[in-house]
């Protein structure tokens, strides 16, 4: 049997949420726990998603309702917690004096952040109106919250802060996902901000776009593209990073690369990689020599192959290239990705990071909130593999969410969110949803009942 470890979470006697390590075998028949004792993911193959996107080419998604069966056991909560699978990156920008070394950490913990979305083709359960996660590390030393603050449009806040008044990364997305015919394109509204307190420093950015092509035919595979532009507001200094797309060619395929500038807008370290693999960073002018010294060649290219099926669709098929980056002399490594579990491929491509979000181990109960995603039943049913439970109770849930609004509607009454209100970033001057604080004060009396 395949071993792995995997960090679980346990209630100590000062009822905080900490973790450990656990060696666990290679998940096989029910389970609880995302970590232990998984089915393998539920086959796809009966199902078309062609008869219900069929009539949605141009359209805003996130009001279609779609098969539980082309989710992931996971709440889109739980998949925002995923940025902070490389915390280890603030804390060394934390660390570091200078503040082009520390913009250049933070460049590479925003890359870091999108990478454990390369094929995870599942999509996530959609978050009900108040529903919440959280996530404590105090291997990492930070914690994590979450809520669903408004259901039209989808809007996620989170906060996560740390355990030693280091940090404090937070924001709010609005996910628009539309379909194109063969891809479904995903755009992650909304501003990231990094507060690094003992510099007295704030980054703020905005994630580029999500591709998942072959939606109706072949191979599903994503790619990031977009020009994401990381600010220093304390200082003044900027990174522009362009997620490249594919190209005719795939050679771009993965490919992230830009450049650091002070506030006189000159050029002090140009960043480079690949967001599903790594990033390095180089001097200007080594980079720009290197570049005019390089032999370009169009004999190693291979043009993108098209496959067709009877009926004449084409695929997008994805480019044969190969996962490396070649290393500019002088470079030095910002970040690496963690690899991922042997058995990946089988549990819907989860990370060994992502296979611990939905862990529920004895005690954790009487410490969560009610809403937390780790209660809901359709994400457990799935989890288990039972797919008509799933449905059934995702279906439940969905119209108890709606009769909920319905009767706010008769009594004239305004949803209140519990953990977040709208406010203004004070850095970038534009409306977000900010953290009001005590919830780790573990007062959980007035919480909805959304499940």
């Amino acid at each position: 049997m395949l071993h792995w470890l995997v960090k679980i979470k346990t209630v100590n006697k000062h009822n905080t949420l900490t973790t450990g390590k656990k060696k666990l075998q290679k998940p096989s028949g029910n389970r609880r726990n995302l970590g232990e004792n998984h089915t393998e993911m539920i086959s796809r193959n009966n199902f078309s998603v062609w008869n219900i996107l069929k009539k949605c080419i141009g359209m805003e998604l996130s009001k279609i309702a779609m098969p539980v069966v082309f989710n992931e056991p996971l709440s889109f909560l739980q998949r925002i917690s995923e940025y902070m699978e490389h915390t280890h990156l603030i804390h060394r920008a934390c660390s570091l004096s200078d503040s082009i070394d520390r913009m250049q950490v933070v460049a590479a913990f925003a890359v870091s952040a999108v990478a454990s979305q390369w094929e995870r083709t599942g999509k996530p359960f959609n978050p009900l109106l108040g529903e919440t996660y959280e996530l404590t590390r105090e291997d990492e030393g930070y914690r994590l919250i979450s809520e669903q603050v408004s259901h039209h449009p989808p809007i996620s806040a989170f906060h996560a802060q740390s355990l030693k008044q280091e940090f404090e990364f937070h924001g709010s997305i609005y996910p628009k996902l539309k379909f194109w015919g063969k891809s479904v394109e995903a755009e992650p509204k909304g501003t990231m901000t990094l507060e690094l307190l003992k510099h007295k420093e704030a980054y703020t950015w905005t994630n580029p776009l999500c591709c998942v092509h072959n939606i109706i035919l072949g191979k599903l595979w994503i790619e990031q593209y977009g020009t994401v532009e990381i600010m220093n507001h304390s200082t003044g200094e900027k990174c522009v990073l362009t997620f490249k797309p594919c190209g005719m060619f795939g050679k771009e395929l993965h490919k992230v690369e830009g450049y650091i500038q002070d506030k006189s807008k000159k050029k002090r370290r140009v960043i480079y990689g690949k967001w599903t693999e790594c990033m390095y960073s180089v001097d200007p002018k080594v980079y720009d020599s290197y570049k005019k010294s390089e032999k370009k060649s169009s004999g190693d290219a291979k043009k993108l192959r098209q496959v067709r099926n009877a009926d004449g669709e084409d695929a997008d098929e994805m480019p044969e290239v190969q996962e490396t980056v070649t290393v500019i002399p002088g470079s030095a490594l910002l970040w690496r990705i963690t690899p991922r579990p042997a058995h990946s491929a089988q549990m819907y491509n989860f990370t060994s990071f992502a296979l611990t979000l939905n862990e529920l181990e004895p005690g954790m109960e009487r410490l969560l909130a009610p809403t937390d995603c780790r209660l809901r039943p359709d994400i457990r049913a799935m989890e288990n593999g039972d797919i008509d439970s799933a449905s059934t109770e995702k279906e439940r849930l969905e119209e108890k969410q709606r009769a909920a609004r319905r009767e706010r509607s008769k009594d004239e009454e305004e949803w209140s969110t519990r953990w977040f209100q709208l406010g203004t970033n004070p850095h970038t001057g534009a409306e977000d949803w900010l953290y009001t604080g005590g919830y780790f004060d573990r007062n959980y009396s007035d919480c909805p009942n959304i499940y």
